[in-house]
């Protein structure tokens, strides 16, 4: 079939009878891909029993309603309603008119905000009238939905910001270029490949069905210890909850202090060490320091037990005392990210309590928070509701499956994460592309789920870390305002996760001399931004500011990665050279290699 300039709806000629046949045998293996995978999953529930998708990996459209049942409370101010009212009758009629009179009195670059959306940056969705106004209908639909929160009354501001998510989701799933009839491109790919587009979409999303997870990379294009998490190590100690990593030292002398790296549970250790040239554990090693890294075990059924306590004094606390005894050295600097960074800071002041504050030299805080007031939008998911789902998805299991935190994460940027491979993935039906970031984003991890449950409480919605004396490790209260442990607290500007205004408020609890600094980009790009890459920029600030927005205004923006600020830092506190011999490889102390890096925790599944 031949198409117009204008695209696929401009017009067409006849089909022939051998298109017929082709688009008849297409839509015919269509079906027969979808009867064959509903097939398979009948007879897998059959003889398994095992839990749906909805129950294991994300909440389904019956909970979903549940999840925000506190509006159902709301009210609507009268004048508020009346005037949003007013508005999008207004817009409509001048959304009319330049839709049947292209040009008449249209204020040139009046659009130009509104088309910089890269949903909509393909020329046809401007060029085709029907299309363009699918878009502009969509774009002013949209933007009155979201402002129509404004007009609710009679809930607290809390549930304003569910409602005002809430909306925004749905926003974001009704958008034209999520659906193949509203989406030119798709229409065009369609005809384009005859069909197969259309196939090989179908087949994309029935495989991501029978995984209970979206797809963003080629599935097989890494393997760990081959081309993603490469740096040079060996496993020296294993626990019932952590591996531990020793790298290879890579110069001949290193710093007498050593380095201690403990990542979030909810994810791979390997974000660090993503290839040669991403890798934080590989730069540090070639810095002269020696890198431990602990590699948290994804929770299985054992797990069922595990609560905070474990994961500090089991976990932490236990790895430091490991790499001092190891290395015969007093102290150790300890970084931790996101959740690992909150208990290193209970950590440090359990540490204080028990008077071996000294054993952390210094502390290093990727993207963590403490004081969980101004927490984000993760705060929308924590309320007695969500904690009864994650009850119903927990029981007889004894572990939260990693796929329901994925969801959650991609939903806080959903356009981004889910509806650009919903569209990518099942309508235009393309490859998967290789990118080791996204490949770690969708490796997941089980976790423990009385410390999951636990942690959503006493932080997110009592946020107890803030209150002396509120939670306990070992029975040995936690107060952080003791800690006088030198800190490094480096926040994303963009961090969707943990807001930079919230990881500031570290500076209001800890004592000890801190240095802040504001990196450019998120949670995760905003971390692993090598010097080489010369991307980005981050922001620090000499003077003594009691507000985020106070040290912003006095910032001195530099130019690429903040990772040689932080090295600069650390060295003061890293003790003198020594040589790199004995214990400071791995294997050669009294611990003995078990395993190659990254061993066999982060490959469990």
């Amino acid at each position: 079939m031949a198409d117009s300039e204008d695209g696929p709806m401009a017009g067409t000629d006849l089909p022939s009878l051998e298109d017929m046949q082709h688009w008849t045998a297409v839509l015919g293996r269509a079906q027969q891909m979808m009867l064959e995978h509903s097939a398979k999953q009948m007879q897998r529930a059959a003889e398994n029993n095992p839990k749906a998708l909805s129950e294991t990996a994300m909440p389904s459209a019956e909970q979903l309603p549940a999840m925000f049942a506190g509006l159902s409370s709301m009210t609507l101010n009268p004048e508020r309603l009346v005037q949003a009212q007013s508005d999008f009758w207004e817009d409509s009629v001048k959304l009319w008119t330049r839709f049947l009179n292209p040009g008449d009195g249209e204020q040139e670059g009046e659009e130009a905000p509104k088309s910089r959306d890269r949903r909509f940056s393909a020329p046809q969705w401007q060029s085709n009238p029907i299309f363009d106004m699918i878009r502009q209908s969509y774009l002013m639909i949209s933007d009155h939905m979201l402002r129509s929160v404004d007009t609710i009354d009679g809930i607290d501001p809390k549930q304003k910001e569910q409602a005002r998510f809430m909306t925004q989701q749905f926003v974001d799933a009704m958008s034209p270029s999520n659906f193949a009839l509203t989406n030119p491109q798709v229409l065009e790919k369609a005809i384009e490949t005859k069909g197969e587009s259309i196939l090989k979409g179908l087949e994309h999303m029935l495989d991501d069905l029978e995984r209970g997870q979206l797809t963003h990379t080629d599935p097989d294009a890494f393997k760990l210890g081959e081309n993603i998490a490469t740096t040079p190590g060996k496993v020296v100690k294993e626990t019932p909850l952590y591996q531990l990593i020793q790298y290879e030292p890579t110069t001949k002398k290193v710093f007498e202090t050593p380095l201690v790296i403990f990542p979030p549970w909810i994810n791979r250790f390997y974000i660090l060490d993503l290839n040669e040239k991403k890798s934080f554990i590989r730069w540090a090693v070639a810095q002269g320091i020696t890198v431990f890294v602990v590699s948290w075990k994804s929770a299985d059924s054992s797990m069922a037990d595990i609560l905070q306590d474990d994961y500090i004094v089991r976990g932490q606390v236990d790895a430091i005392d490991t790499v001092c005894e190891l290395l015969n050295v007093p102290s150790v600097n300890a970084i931790g990210y996101c959740v690992a960074g909150t208990t290193l800071a209970m950590t440090l002041a359990y540490l204080v309590a028990r008077g071996e504050a000294d054993k952390v030299k210094s502390a290093t805080f990727f993207t963590a928070q403490v004081d969980f007031s101004l927490a984000g939008d993760l705060h929308l998911f924590i309320d007695e509701t969500q904690a009864k789902m994650i009850e119903q998805l927990t029981e007889g299991e004894g572990y939260l499956d990693g796929r329901y935190m994925a969801a959650t994460f991609n939903m806080l940027r959903g356009r981004d994460l889910i509806w650009n491979y919903v569209v990518s993935n099942y309508l235009l039906g393309e490859d998967y592309p290789a990118f080791d970031l996204l490949h770690w984003n969708g490796d997941t991890t089980n976790l423990p789920a009385k410390w999951h449950r636990n942690y959503l409480n006493d932080f997110y919605r009592d946020n107890k870390l803030v209150v002396p004396g509120a939670l306990s490790v070992d029975d040995v209260p936690i107060d952080l305002s003791t800690v006088e442990t030198p800190a490094y607290v480096q926040a994303g500007r963009e961090d969707h996760i943990a807001p930079p205004e919230s990881v500031w408020k570290i500076t209001e609890h800890f004592k000890g001399p801190i240095r802040f600094v504001l990196a450019g980009s998120g949670h995760i790009a905003g971390v692993v931004n090598p010097p080489d890459a010369k991307k980005y920029q981050y922001w620090t600030n000499k003077k003594r500011t009691d507000t985020l927005e106070e040290f912003i205004a006095g910032a001195k923006e530099t130019p690429g990665s903040w990772w040689p600020d932080w090295l600069g830092w650390l060295e003061k506190r890293a003790g003198d050279k020594v040589d790199a011999k004995g214990a400071r490889k791995p294997g050669k102390g009294k611990l003995k290699a078990l395993e190659d890096a990254p061993g066999s925790y982060v490959k469990t599944r």
